[in-house]
């Protein structure tokens, strides 16, 4: 049965996506098979693996809505060896139609359901927002959520409230909704903010917060304009280096263990 995390953060630019994609890409080439799950209507995880969000007609908003198989909409890169099950603009009318449905924040639980035993790992991308998405998302973290946060001072403001959301739905929707780690990304080791950011975000959620901390990187940011991860496009920098460390934390985290990476 494959583990399902759901990568969250209300707040935009903190690098929610180019953690599920990197992250994926690194569980992917230590040989697990690997799920990113796009439910974001700015489908940048989508882009981000080189797909081109006008032409999924058959992607998470029917699996969502049309109640379309997800088996029959999940595209496969074979260089990557990574799975996507894509987003689209038309996404962006699920959370008025949903509202209307039965089990609306348990329908991303239900599409994902009849994965779970392809995959070893399921990554959920979330929209940078707190709506009937990003419930979704949560409703269907059956082993957590990972949540990035940016090293900046204004990445704290919303984590408070990030919390909350995470409490109403583990107390109304979800009682084994967890935290499964906290991320901290876009490290810029030349600024004393950077570390204080480090400090407050272990101090609030202790040992919750992985070791591994992703630096600021030019090279990070480019990546997805040539539709790949990191470890495609620059796998001799740091930030390649931090999300492999990532992944092995994961997989040693979840009793996984952790063999030679697959070229």
């Amino acid at each position: 049965m494959g583990r399902v995390y759901t990568l969250v953060n209300q707040k935009g630019g903190v690098g929610k996506t180019t953690t599920a994609i990197n992250l994926g890409a690194y569980l992917a080439q230590y040989g697990q098979r690997v799920l990113i799950a796009d439910i974001d209507p700015q489908a940048n995880a989508t882009s981000s693996l080189g797909v081109d969000k006008h032409t999924v007609h058959a992607g998470m908003y029917e699996c969502l809505v049309g109640s379309a198989p997800a088996a029959a909409s999940v595209l496969y890169n074979a260089r990557l060896k990574l799975s996507l099950l894509p987003s689209s603009p038309s996404l962006a009318g699920a959370e008025v139609e949903l509202v209307e449905m039965d089990g609306r924040e348990a329908r991303l639980k239900t599409t994902l359901a009849p994965l779970l035993d392809r995959y070893d790992y399921i990554l959920v991308d979330c929209p940078p927002s707190l709506g009937l998405l990003t419930v979704n998302g949560l409703v269907a973290a059956r082993d957590g959520v990972i949540i990035p946060v940016q090293c900046e001072y204004l990445a704290l403001e919303g984590l408070g409230e990030l919390t909350r959301t995470i409490q109403r739905v583990r107390s109304s929707l979800f009682l084994g909704l967890k935290v499964r780690g906290v991320v901290l990304t876009m490290f810029d080791g030349r600024t004393h903010l950077s570390g204080d950011v480090v400090n407050e975000v272990r101090k609030y959620f202790g040992e919750q917060v992985f070791q591994t901390v992703i630096p600021r990187s030019i090279r990070l940011a480019e990546a997805p304009s040539y539709g790949l991860p990191i470890s495609a496009y620059a796998p001799g920098s740091s930030a390649a280096a931090a999300y492999a460390a990532l992944a092995r934390e994961v997989l040693l985290g979840d009793g996984v263990p952790v063999p030679a990476m697959e070229e």
